[in-house]
């Protein structure tokens, strides 16, 4: 799955696409916009309040328009006093508005999008409440009586690694049937691991202070496990569309805090103090304890899923944000592992789990790889153990900023045909309802919060 990535010139073909960016206070704002599009005009208008992020996100833009390497040309056009929301509402200076930064606003900004008959490109999280889920509900429902497109950026379903293991899994000589696992033992389990301070296009990640405000920016589930719970239904009901009210059961939730001194706060934020709205999170130690970890467990259609989000502040010398994905098959499991015995790189391994021989487990394997290498030319298989594991080629590891890229391509030919496929927005209900589900329980008497 090469990564494609047209340049538009000024001579490009009529443009029809517009960008309005609102708020942007999180770089993914910025992804977006890290190459040209030859049906997107390079007029971008921002409507934001002034102040920091602002300030990041245009200077972010600017980096691009300015790097030696394939340069972009966007000409960002800002607006920032204080009535930028119903200015960009009266204006509509574009027809597509991208949606990445504080998530208490969020949702908010999504229904007043889709009202004014704006289509939306919304980064994670679109809820991270129980009240928020409902603003959605409304939102997706206007969407679809205004004939616009309310679509969610899900960029690990462009990692090749999780390409290949839901084309696996629905090989049944290999896979078998997807199990339903217990609580304690799942059928699907994800985690990922990720880090407050990193690097992003080569230099350090400036994080704003709010990010580190659980009630902005969203606990573990409600936000970074979006991503995880969407693998799960992308990989387990591949283009199947789920009804959140019956399909799932949210059964448990937990949260815990990963503790951050003031000087890796500072390091993180650039923000010497902690402000006002975090000192009720500020230990007698002096720490901040950021509600950064959760997990939930719950079932989708029967079968049992655990979903864990965890966040620490650096990776060790060489690591990155991590993700680790099992599917149990009748036949066989498929697990994602990134650690340190992988270099930190995804790397996906099949072990047979039936009671066929080894050798009859191998051919089938090796002729599912043969069958997806006229797919994916170059891909092959190697003996690790007990499991196999398959070796990718270098040019289908695109990296986690380029996948923004194949997301907005994704969208652009959406909007093109004029609709999103008829599992896309029940699926996002159906997500969010298990994130907002999971922030709720975690808080219960039934469900105290626990520390790991």
């Amino acid at each position: 799955m090469a990564l494609t990535l047209a340049v538009a010139g000024p001579a490009a073909a009529a443009e029809q696409i517009g960008l309005l960016t609102l708020d942007p206070g999180h770089f993914h704002a910025a992804l977006v916009q890290k190459f040209m599009y030859p049906q997107v005009n390079p007029v971008v208008h921002v409507y934001a309040p002034e102040g920091p992020d602002l300030a990041l996100h245009l200077k972010r833009i600017e980096d691009f328009n300015a790097r030696a390497d394939n340069p972009t040309h966007w000409s960002e056009k800002a607006y920032s006093n204080p009535d930028y929301l119903e200015k960009m509402v009266k204006d509509k200076a574009g027809n597509v508005v991208v949606i990445s930064g504080n998530n208490t606003r969020k949702t908010d900004y999504i229904l007043r999008s889709v009202n004014a008959g704006l289509n939306v490109l919304a980064d994670k999280p679109m809820a991270i409440t129980p009240a928020n889920f409902e603003v959605l509900r409304k939102a997706f429902a206007e969407a679809e009586a205004k004939k616009v497109l309310l679509y969610d950026i899900m960029t690990e379903r462009y990692e090749i690694t999780s390409i290949l293991q839901r084309e696996l899994a629905a090989v049944s000589e290999v896979f078998g049937k997807l199990q339903p696992g217990s609580s304690s033992d799942p059928g699907v389990v994800m985690e990922s691991v990720h880090y407050f301070f990193k690097e992003v296009s080569g230099k350090p990640l400036i994080r704003p202070a709010w990010f580190f405000d659980v009630r902005q920016e969203g606990e573990a589930i409600p936000d970074v496990g979006t991503h995880l719970i969407d693998a799960v239904q992308w990989l387990c009901f591949p283009e199947q569309a789920l009804d959140w009210k019956a399909d799932i059961k949210v059964l448990s939730a937990r949260r815990w805090p990963t503790r951050l001194t003031l000087e890796q706060f500072k390091k993180a934020t650039g923000v010497a103090a902690f402000p006002e709205f975090l000192k009720a999170d500020v230990g007698s130690d002096g720490s901040l304890n950021e509600f950064a970890n959760g997990e939930v467990n719950y079932t989708i259609r029967g079968i049992h899923a655990k979903v864990t989000a965890r966040w620490d502040f650096e990776p060790p010398a060489g690591g990155k944000d991590t993700h680790y994905c099992l599917l149990r098959g009748s036949r066989a499991r498929l697990e994602i592992r990134q650690g340190p015995e992988q270099n930190y790189l995804p790397t996906l391994y099949a072990e047979n789990v039936s009671d066929a021989a080894p050798a009859a487990f191998e051919k089938a394997f090796r002729s599912a790889v043969d069958k997806l290498g006229q797919k994916y030319p170059g891909i092959s298989v190697k003996a690790e153990g007990k499991a196999w594991a398959l070796s990718v080629p270098d040019k289908y590891n695109v990296g986690h900023e380029a996948h923004f890229a194949q997301v907005m391509e994704r969208f652009l030919r959406y909007l093109a045909e004029g609709k999103l496929p008829a599992w896309e927005a029940p699926n996002t209900l159906a997500k969010y309802y298990t994130t907002t589900e999971a922030y709720r329980l975690s808080r219960s008497a039934e469900n105290p919060t626990t520390e790991k």
